[in-house]
């Protein structure tokens, strides 16, 4: 099956450099493209689904809240979470009141766990999940999230299965967490990202190798798209068996990082 993994940004502005596609099949990296927008990223997306051959995308952004906020506001599934993010989105990014948090002047107003989803607390070891609510500050994943999740509503529209709220199909999309697949290099540096690539991906050809080395973005998102396309993908796409998987979502991973599927 093609793997396509996509490494998402919700900057305003910088976004069309650090948005990365790449496909692979097979364990082997087959195409590494910046789209130039998240609109852009959307309109292939839609175009993709119109191709009958399978395919699993994996997109680098949370599609969902914890289920006490979704309790608290009244949001019976997740089209509500969505269609909120696409109503009321920016507001929340700008005003970043409770339970958002990560702008200049603004504290996390609950206690770590609080934040998270259960796909995210889950995780252990050297993985460090951040929280949807955390708008802004290092590691922050909250606005891409926010500005990724109207996406959803449209890929649905268009034919895409959204895993695990909907049972996966020859088009899914899932939630990724490229870290799953890179491990614990330091990716911030491009000297370790090169070297870290002869070691691992000794075989891949130029100019990927050197666009991967001098981008974190297109290094995750080919390492994720290389990934996916090893993995036994009927199993890794079973319904996870936590309830609040259909409700929050749940992140896809390795089947060795069972937590944190």
């Amino acid at each position: 099956m093609e793997c396509i993994a996509v490494d998402w940004s919700g900057a305003l502005t910088g976004a069309a450099n650090r948005i990365w596609m790449a496909t692979a099949r097979g364990g082997k990296l087959t195409e590494l493209v910046a789209p130039g927008s998240r609109e852009a990223v959307a309109r292939a997306l839609i175009t993709r689904r119109n191709d009958p051959s399978p395919v699993l995308v994996g997109l680098d952004f949370a599609f969902g809240m914890p289920a006490w906020y979704m309790a608290e506001r009244g949001w019976t599934d997740v089209d509500a979470v969505w269609a909120a993010a696409r109503d009321e989105g920016e507001v929340w990014l700008r005003t970043c009141e409770p339970p958002f948090w990560g702008r200049p002047g603004t504290t996390r107003p609950h206690p770590v766990l609080r934040g998270l989803r259960a796909s995210e607390s889950g995780t252990v070891g050297w993985l460090q999940p951040k929280s949807v609510f955390q708008v802004g500050g290092a590691g922050s994943v909250g606005t891409g999230s926010i500005r990724g999740m109207p996406m959803l509503l449209a890929l649905r529209a268009a034919g895409w299965a959204v895993w695990p709220f909907d049972a996966s199909s020859s088009h899914t999309v899932v939630e990724i967490w490229p870290r799953h697949f890179t491990g614990p290099v330091v990716k911030r540096s491009a000297a370790t990202r090169e070297a870290w690539l002869a070691l691992e991906y000794p075989e891949l050809p130029e100019p990927w190798r050197s666009t991967m080395a001098g981008s974190e973005d297109a290094f995750d998102a080919a390492i994720a798209a290389i990934g996916m396309s090893r993995m036994p993908l009927a199993e890794a796409l079973a319904m996870p068996a936590d309830p609040l998987a259909r409700i929050e979502g749940w992140i896809f991973a390795p089947v060795e990082h069972g937590p944190a599927r």
